[in-house]
């Protein structure tokens, strides 16, 4: 008999009850070794949720494993004097209490229709990104997963209605208390937001991790779309100089007050402005400045820049050309600070060179030809987003000949460049984009 729950039509916890025979090994615990033979047989034990495999000498067993005496460690348990007359059957009822959550979604989706639901955690909420199919069922999926993941308070499913000027993630509550105000701990730090408001992905944690052990001490970092703060506070932390923009004035805030809880406000300068208003501005005097101090006392540090919006980011490019054009004494002088390296994110899909394809959409933007040893780093994937789309990390080195708009170096007009490339209309760079 199946360890999975019957099939259910009108949802109710009732409606999982189930009786089931399985296998039981009855002993005298006061005859034998019992920590050996828990030993021996636990890879034969029927492990559900809320349920002891182990109760006053009987070993409750996996029916889907054990159907006899002999699938058992029979040696082992003749050795402590324990033979087939130990072992028997016993009908064992099942419940709502002992299944996993994704056992009892399948339960209630009719065949045909595939139950595979995928979820984060962000504090005590769940959001969830159902499906099209799965929408008529999700009350009774958001219930299944309040009561079945630890702490959970709420239950909310990405909805496809963008609807507002910061493009901010929309959703709907399903189950659960309508409270959004979230703390979570990434890499060590500590955040706090209001999640119906700013945009925040746990899937991404480890590549906020990867682009912070780049950074040393005294480095610099310009966080572009910095969010709430996930790559500027843990750069932060590490004394590295940060200057952390958004333009949604609800992740200015946050990010604000993430600054102050995590007290790194000495090394972190925060702005509320468009992202091209932030390159061309308070980028352009920061690097300015570094040229103008590390000629007068060198010291050594890297520059990087994040800018972590893969929707949008590479329509930002264009915003480095020429960012350093004054006059030929800068040229000379942006030689004495290390060349920054913008790790610039987005999109590609369908295709089955996502690297070279995150190239090309790159210096269509920028408006160079990338050359490794040259003026690109690196070409990473970050993540799957959906079938046929993958998120990109683009690791820019900006050159003199890109912050100067040397013309020489400028990419190419070969059609080739433009091959196999979706370019997205340009957009009004006062809008921002959801983070994935």
């Amino acid at each position: 008999m199946s360890l999975q729950p019957s099939k259910v039509t009108n949802f109710s916890r009732d409606a999982f009850k189930k009786i089931i025979s399985v296998p039981i090994l009855s002993v005298d615990v006061s005859k034998i070794n019992m920590s050996k033979i828990v030993k021996n047989m636990k890879p034969f034990l029927l492990k559900m949720q809320k349920f002891r495999s182990i109760k006053d000498g009987t070993f409750y067993l996996n029916p889907e494993i054990v159907k006899e005496f002999s699938h058992l460690p029979v040696t082992e348990l003749k050795n402590e004097g324990i033979n087939e007359d130990s072992f028997s059957y016993q009908d064992l009822e099942l419940n709502y209490d002992n299944w996993r959550a994704d056992e009892l979604v399948k339960a209630i989706i009719p065949d045909g229709i595939e139950p595979a639901t995928s979820y984060s955690i962000i504090g005590h909420i769940i959001h969830l990104n159902l499906k099209d199919e799965l929408l008529p069922y999700k009350l009774d999926i958001a219930q299944i997963y309040l009561d079945k993941i630890p702490n959970c308070r709420t239950v909310v499913n990405k909805t496809q209605n963008i609807d507002n000027t910061f493009r901010n993630f929309q959703m709907e509550l399903l189950k659960g208390e309508p409270v959004y105000e979230v703390q979570v701990k990434e890499n060590g730090i500590n955040f706090e937001f209001d999640f119906s408001s700013v945009y925040w992905n746990p899937r991404l944690s480890t590549e906020h991790e990867r682009i912070v052990k780049m950074l040393r001490p005294n480095d610099f970092l310009y966080d572009v779309f910095a969010g709430i703060g996930p790559f500027s506070i843990p750069a932060a932390k590490k004394r590295v100089n940060v200057l952390a923009n958004d333009l949604n004035p609800h992740s200015f805030k946050w990010l604000q007050h993430n600054v102050t809880k995590n007290k790194v406000g000495h090394y972190v300068k925060i702005f509320n402005r468009d992202g091209r208003d932030f390159i061309l501005n308070e980028v352009r005097e920061n690097l300015l400045e570094r040229i103008e101090k590390q000629e007068n006392d060198p010291v050594d540090y890297s520059i990087h820049i994040t800018m972590n919006l893969p929707a949008l980011a590479t329509e930002f490019l264009d915003a480095f050309v020429g960012l350093l054009k004054d006059n030929e004494k800068n040229i000379k002088s942006s030689k004495s600070i290390p060349t920054p390296i913008c790790h610039c994110y987005c999109f590609v899909k369908g295709t089955d060179d996502p690297k070279e394809m995150a190239k090309k959409l790159a210096e269509e933007h920028i408006g160079f030809e990338l050359k490794y040893g040259d003026n690109l780093k690196e070409i990473s994937f970050v993540r799957n987003v959906a079938p046929n789309k993958d998120m990109m990390r683009v690791d820019l080195l900006l050159t003199s000949d890109i912050l100067f708009n040397i013309i020489s170096n400028k990419r190419s007009n070969d059609s080739s460049y433009n091959d196999d490339i979706e370019i997205p209309a340009k957009k009004a760079c006062n809008f921002e984009k959801e983070k994935f």
